[in-house]
């Protein structure tokens, strides 16, 4: 199963010149860049771990690049995404995001369903990350 988030997700996976290109429009739109990673994509899990500080003042596409290079050497087997943030105002969001690295194996999700009050159906997602190494031993 390939996990579908953010911007590029269809597409075979980016080389670090196409990445390259995108930070560099990123900054070239005045967008701030980070670097986060994850062990649990889950699709509720919006907050991933924050790669150092964020990369408020660096306008050089190659200081981010060796930055997510650092986070893939020591987190091999994690999701990698870069996001770049719009501080404009009445933005004040991020602009775009994009998953850069993944797991050689992506465990995927599946699906548990519950039965509620009356003929209420409750369904819930649940990350084969997650079963696999419970919280407290991923970090």
């Amino acid at each position: 199963m390939r996990l579908t988030q953010g911007a590029f997700s269809y597409l075979p996976d980016l080389t670090d010149a196409q990445i390259i290109k995108q930070i560099d429009y990123c900054l070239s739109r005045g967008w701030s860049v980070g670097v986060e990673w994850t062990d649990d994509p889950h699709p509720r899990n919006a907050y991933w771990e924050l790669w150092g500080l964020p990369l408020f003042d660096v306008k050089d596409s190659s200081a981010i690049l060796y930055e997510v290079n650092e986070c893939r050497r020591l987190n091999p087997e994690g999701y990698i995404k870069l996001v770049a943030f719009n501080a404009a105002r009445g933005t004040e969001s991020s602009a775009s995001a994009f998953i850069v690295q993944r797991p050689k194996s992506e465990p995927g999700f599946y699906l548990e369903r519950t039965e509620a009050e009356g003929r209420m159906i409750r369904y819930t997602i649940h990350s084969y990350a997650v079963a696999r190494n419970p919280e407290g031993s991923r970090y």
